[in-house]
């Protein structure tokens, strides 16, 4: 073979691995966009239930084909404090098992090579899908042809990178070279390098297969980069996580130790049984001998047995590598300090926008709890003039602030994702709903402010204007907990609740208008405190305004269900 068919090999293998990684994260996209709604139920299950923990790791890697993301989504729920240390290594052991779903695929699309193989015929779902998603109408149907292209690319890339493979096989050169590299320990070292660099174990144990497969590697040599690859995977997990915060940073070290401790046990099982045959036994001459005739089956069914032994010895041990984790990343001084700050949203979950979207939810909720204990501290401080509160009212102000801006600025970032009609329309009025809780909060605000003039002036409201401004607050906050209702479970019947409270509050304030001239006419109230008063009825109806805007946001998203 001549430099320039090395040259033409070399570039294959490249195209090829960029085809494969394109089709993973094709396929994942929109896998993940079709199957939103039951991935954010899945995810929103986590429990004390170690077994719970894997199941739903498995499931969720191999609904979206990549332990990656689920393991940076994970890092984010961690990192917001809604999943313990415990329940992320769970999960973490179920998405190694799940991840191995690839390699079965790939080694299932390399039999029938002498005649027309499974290769050709997934790879030709990459057309079948691109015709679905290039004349579909509705979201579903191009998630669907998303899927096939995604899925049949996979085998496009494969093929590219087996025909690669082949090529190099044919150079006396290179086999000699490769057959060279005995030591196991250096093979899962190229393997986890390799894994590092192109930062998917998927395409790396794929070319593990097709280099078995092409007889450019033996079977075990393909099983300790295989093995390596598991190590390089952490890669992802690592970077989210020193980004991140140190329950984060504790998450990434735990899929770290979880990984090298399962590499370090088989490597260790290798060993002893290569010694105790006399080196007549090994993985591979096991698993040659369980799948015979099937290279590229041998290894994928070492890759799901390693992953499957590795969960079974670290589960009984969840607990040591989670305090292990504790005592190499000790608590951080940035952990203890308090202000505005995002209480269900990471930028990890970015990369996954359905889990992202969920939690963006949640965020949002708090967010309408936080504008509407302020306008009861508002309320409070008003009629009794107790200004006990004050600062976690300032405090809670500057969150509204904050949650104005970062709310607005992670929508904006989410809507940029391949999203469905239904998840870009929640995002568009995501956007309305979190400006009208802001103003809900600036409202409180400004009934604080009346306040301090009274409390300047030395003046008080009536207790019959007490009496009506209570009788606001109870409207305001039944308002606010059929909105919720409305917003939370999407029902119409709590919306149309609202809009009657709505207009219950209108009718009040007219009362409270009229109310206050015949005060002011009978000398019972000044017109310095009247004003105040007047100022505060108007200030209470806009906060019902905005409030119903936020449940109004919703029938748009009825329309599409």
């Amino acid at each position: 073979m001549d430099i320039t068919s090395v040259i033409i090999a070399i570039l294959t293998l490249t195209a090829g691995i960029g085809v494969f990684l394109v089709a993973c994260q094709t396929m994942s996209n929109n896998l993940e966009s079709a199957g939103s709604r039951g991935l954010r139920r899945l995810f929103a299950r986590t429990g004390d239930n170690k077994w719970l923990g894997v199941g739903i790791g498995l499931a969720g890697t191999a609904a979206i084909q990549s332990s990656g993301a689920v393991t940076v989504m994970v890092i984010g729920f961690v990192n917001v404090g809604i999943m313990s240390l415990t329940q992320a290594a769970t999960i973490i052991y179920g998405s190694n098992i799940g991840t191995t779903v690839t390699a079965q695929l790939v080694a299932l699309g390399m039999f029938g090579r002498n005649s027309i193989s499974t290769t050709i015929i997934f790879a030709a779902f990459a057309g079948i899908g691109a015709f679905i998603s290039l004349f579909a109408k509705r979201d579903k149907w191009k998630q669907t042809g998303g899927i096939l292209t995604g899925f049949g690319m996979l085998f496009v890339g494969l093929s590219m990178m087996s025909s690669a493979m082949e090529d190099f096989a044919a150079l006396p050169e290179v086999k000699t070279m490769l057959a060279s590299i005995n030591n196991a320990v250096l093979l899962v070292f190229i393997g986890a390098l390799l894994t590092a660099i192109i930062q998917s174990s998927s395409v790396m144990t794929s070319i593990a297969i097709t280099m078995v497969v092409t007889g450019l590697v033996n079977l075990d040599q393909g099983i300790y980069l295989t093995m390596g690859s598991n190590i390089g995977s952490c890669v992802v997990a690592i970077i989210a996580g020193m980004t991140s915060g140190t329950n984060a940073k504790r998450t990434a070290l735990i899929h770290l130790i979880f990984n090298v401790m399962g590499v370090t046990l088989f490597l260790v099982l290798a060993l002893i049984l290569r010694l105790s045959s006399g080196g007549a036994w090994s993985f591979g001459s096991l698993f040659g001998r369980w799948f015979p005739n099937a290279p590229q089956m041998q290894l994928a069914m070492f890759h799901t047995f390693f992953n499957v032994c590795t969960m079974f010895v670290a589960l009984p041990l969840t607990n040591i590598l989670v305090n292990t984790a504790c005592r190499i990343v000790p608590e951080g001084a940035n952990d203890k300090e308090h202000g505005p700050r995002l209480k269900y949203l990471d930028p990890t979950m970015l990369s996954t926008p359905a889990v992202a979207l969920r939690q963006l939810k949640t965020e949002i909720e708090n967010m309408a709890k936080v504008a509407i204990t302020n306008f009861h501290r508002s309320i409070h401080i008003i009629t009794t003039m107790d200004y006990a509160e004050i600062e976690e009212f300032r405090d809670d102000e500057k969150q509204l602030n904050f949650l104005n801006k970062e709310l607005l600025r992670y929508s904006v970032t989410l809507s940029e994702n391949n999203l469905n009609s239904y998840d870009q329309c929640y995002l568009s009025g995501t956007i309305r709903t979190v400006s009208d809780l802001e103003r809900v909060g600036d409202y409180a605000e400004n009934i604080v402010e009346y306040a301090d003039s009274l409390k300047e002036q030395s003046a008080a409201f009536s207790q019959e204007a007490i009496g009506e401004i209570k009788q606001m607050e109870k409207l305001v906050d039944n308002l606010y907990n059929e909105v919720m209702q409305a917003y939370h479970h999407k029902d119409i019947e709590a919306l149309k609740r609202a809009n009657v409270i709505e207009e219950s509050i209108d009718g009040l304030t007219e009362v409270m208008e009229r109310n206050h001239i015949r005060r002011l006419t009978e000398g019972t109230c000044s017109p310095a405190v009247g004003a105040e008063y007047l100022s505060l009825a108007q200030n209470s109806e806009r906060v019902a305004d905005h409030l119903i805007n936020v449940g109004n946001t919703k029938k748009d998203l009825l329309r599409l269900i």
